[in-house]
């Protein structure tokens, strides 16, 4: 069966990849570039505190959400297409943000932005499963590993360097407005690039179970992020009481329009895939690690009081760890080939774990050696960049190219659960341990606790890869046996 439209030759393929990339560096920029912006919003528009938390978790929300929809719209109209009218869409919610008047209008902006970024974001991953030979698939992971893992640094960084430099006098405005002149070079220079894949079998976009995946993820995502910060009113629980219930029930209608010959949202066969299940729990336990930019970043200012510009800069080793990480993998998986994913979660164990021995063994309020710090901070984002690619790949590699956008939307719905789950859980951690009492003491404490849950997690995820890949390949070698009889 054919998967897509053409094969571009490899010159266009990787300059249509490079131009899909935006799609996946521009949505964490601006989740993480909003952090540091937040007490210049409430100063200029007087935010209150759940209107400032909504600025943040309305985007996280409507993000998560869509992603899996705005996978399989790639995959019916074409995956060129959809980025492009996401890119469109994100400009035009940005510029609102831009020259938002109130709180209500910020928030509706990023609401915008969150779902026209779920709509741009999987089409560059699913494109390396339609238009890669297996070849050339590991370094266009591996670049896709470090534009995101970029993406999530630089938003720390950047918005410190922003707001500081308080360009044209725009203030906060600054991190949203940037995004157009991005957005324009891209339209510009990527349109005549634009070679159309899609997926020749899909038919049309299911409602059904697009309103169902909505609703079930809403049901568990919503008070994740939203819970903690509402002192987890009984909506939340009740929420959490309905999703295995949604969930039931969207994986029964799929099912069933599956059998009659339609054109399922999520497809139970192909979610069925052997190992599958398996690599997105391991997804799920990698980004476990999502609550440690916002927990390192309280560490920072609230326990050391580095002003913004100053903590963004603290996270320079980790960024520069996962930019070189999946750089390196294509090289490495040639000699230990899918336990990179195991050695990479290794890594992040040993960095995590070393960090908060670190912290334990320096005196209250003074900032840790630096060297020591830059170094267990390297080989954290190292291990990071390291293990997405390679994981990825053992995820997105087990369903047919035909369904790379759903398979690619999947995938990045649950690092954004885990990210919300590791927020929610891990946070909560923190913040009970806090219990109002925010001195730098108990911070400090509160923080290690955190950093050793987080090692825990992820010492689990190694543990699992290695069982996942001793798996696959008892079933490879079976396989093998039996072809030969």
């Amino acid at each position: 069966m054919s998967t897509h439209a053409i094969t571009p030759a490899e010159p266009r393929r990787w300059a249509m990849f490079v131009i899909l990339l935006v799609g996946a560096f521009l949505p964490p920029l601006d989740f993480f570039i909003v952090n540091v912006a937040l007490p210049a919003i409430q100063g200029e528009l007087g935010a209150s505190s759940s209107a400032e938390q909504l600025v943040i978790s309305s985007y996280a929300a409507v993000y998560a959400v869509t992603l899996i929809t705005g996978g399989r719209l790639g995959d019916i109209y074409g995956r060129g297409k959809m980025f492009f009218l996401g890119l469109i869409g994100f400009a035009a919610a940005s510029l609102l943000c831009g020259l938002a008047w109130s709180p209500w209008v910020l928030i509706t902006g990023r609401i915008l932005q969150g779902a026209t970024a779920a709509i741009m974001a999987p089409q560059a991953l699913a494109s390396v499963q339609a238009i890669f030979p297996e070849a050339e698939k590991p370094l266009a992971l591996s670049i896709y590993g470090a534009v995101f893992g970029l993406a999530s640094v630089i938003g720390q960084v950047l918005g410190g360097i922003l707001i500081s430099a308080d360009l044209f006098h725009l203030g906060w405005r600054a991190i949203f407005l940037v995004n157009l002149p991005v957005a324009l070079l891209v339209i510009l220079f990527g349109l005549p690039l634009l070679k159309e894949t899609r997926a020749q079998s899909a038919q049309k976009l299911d409602p059904v179970g697009t309103l169902l995946a909505t609703v079930t993820l809403s049901a568990l995502i919503v008070p994740l992020i939203e819970g903690r910060e509402a002192g987890w009113p009984w909506w939340t629980w009740l929420s959490f009481l309905a999703f295995p219930l949604l969930a039931s029930l969207l994986w029964r209608y799929e099912g069933r329009l599956s059998q009659k010959g339609g054109s399922p949202l999520l497809d139970p066969a192909v979610l069925r895939a052997p190992g599958l299940g398996q690599g997105l729990a391991i997804v799920l336990l990698l980004y476990s690690i999502g609550a440690f930019f916002l927990l390192f970043s309280v560490y920072l200012q609230g326990a050391l009081r580095l002003n913004a510009l100053s903590a963004g800069l603290v996270f320079l080793p980790f960024g520069v760890g996962f930019l070189i990480g999946p750089l390196l993998t294509p090289y490495l998986r040639r000699f230990v080939g899918n336990y990179l994913s195991a050695i990479g979660m290794g890594c992040e164990t040993l960095g995590l774990a070393g960090l908060a021995w670190l912290i334990a063994n320096t005196m209250t309020g003074n900032p840790p050696a630096m060297l020591p710090l830059a170094v267990l901070l390297f080989v954290t984002g190292l291990g990071q960049g390291l293990a997405m690619p390679t994981l990825v790949r053992m995820v997105t590699g087990r369903v047919a190219p035909a369904f790379s956008g759903m398979i690619a939307g999947v995938t990045s719905a649950a690092l954004q659960i885990s990210t919300a789950l590791s927020v929610a859980v891990i946070g909560g951690i923190f913040y009970s341990i806090l219990d109002n009492d925010e001195s730098g003491a108990n911070i400090t404490h509160a923080f290690i606790v955190a950093l050793l849950a987080m090692a825990v997690c992820l010492a689990g995820g190694a543990g699992l890869s290695i069982r996942l890949i001793r798996r696959s390949s008892g079933l490879s070698s079976a396989q093998a046996s039996l072809s030969l009889k």
